[in-house]
């Protein structure tokens, strides 16, 4: 894959991760991956998950991914429809749901169901949605169940919003510590209720990988990189690799 390693403006060699040790106990530092378009970023994604995918079916027996929401990631999962894989051997999980109807546009599992999962034979109870429709608390309780039984992920996907928000996980609203899955009762984008993953959760995993484009995520890169503690720095707490355009980065 051609692109530029290395922290931004620094070049600084990752370290290989071992997502499998608690949190925090190995902590790793973060590798930038600055590309040309938002195109880029996700045919470098899905070439990286594919890789990631193939690797893991040979080494376990099957891989599994939580995928991030929001607009980002999804011309990432148009490229994946597009491939070949052992879809069979796929297990599909969610970083985190809005308290929506089943199948309401805005949920993050239409969305990728409509860019990938309908077009690719991964077999339907390998699907794992967040029954977010049951109302955020008893949605929450049920996905922590389905988490604690997937760990380590083998891929978590993230994505970052204008304020350093990742998953339906906010400034200013940090859920303790011993948490897996939160019940979001006040999220300050519509809707209000939502249910995620937390940083607990999205760090039990062997490969990390952020998505961000667009200007409008600039002032919050340079955030994260002065360490503010954003949402997102939490949920990459033990390290990952960052795909991010020129837009997003301030150049």
């Amino acid at each position: 894959m051609n692109y530029y390693t290395g922290r931004v403006g620094i070049g600084e060699p990752v370290v290989p991760l071992d997502r499998d040790l608690p949190v925090n106990e190995k902590a790793q530092p973060l590798q930038w991956h600055l590309l040309p378009s938002a195109d880029a970023i996700a045919a470098t994604t899905a070439e990286r998950i594919l890789t990631s995918a193939a690797q893991a079916i040979a080494e376990r027996g099957h891989f599994r991914i939580v995928l991030a929401g929001g607009r980002t990631p999804q011309a990432t999962y148009q490229k994946l429809a597009q491939s070949e894989a052992d879809w069979a051997h796929w297990l599909i999980y969610y970083g985190d749901e809005r308290c929506l109807p089943v199948n309401d546009p805005q949920r993050n599992s239409t969305m990728a169901a409509t860019a990938w999962l309908d077009h690719v034979p991964v077999p339907p109870h390998q699907v794992f949605p967040i029954e977010a429709e049951q109302g955020a608390a008893i949605a929450a309780q049920r996905y922590r169940d389905v988490v604690m039984s997937a760990i380590p992920f083998d891929v978590v996907l993230l994505g970052m919003g204008e304020d350093g928000h990742t998953a339906s996980l906010f400034p200013g609203q940090r859920p303790a510590d011993d948490v897996w899955v939160v019940a979001i009762a006040d999220a300050p984008k519509p809707p209000p209720d939502r249910v995620s993953l937390t940083a607990k959760a999205l760090t039990r995993t062997r490969e990390c990988i952020v998505l961000i484009t667009g200007q409008g995520k600039a002032a919050a890169v340079r955030q994260w990189r002065d360490g503010k503690a954003l949402p997102i720095a939490r949920a990459t707490a033990c390290g990952a690799d960052i795909f991010l355009d020129r837009a997003a980065s301030g150049q």
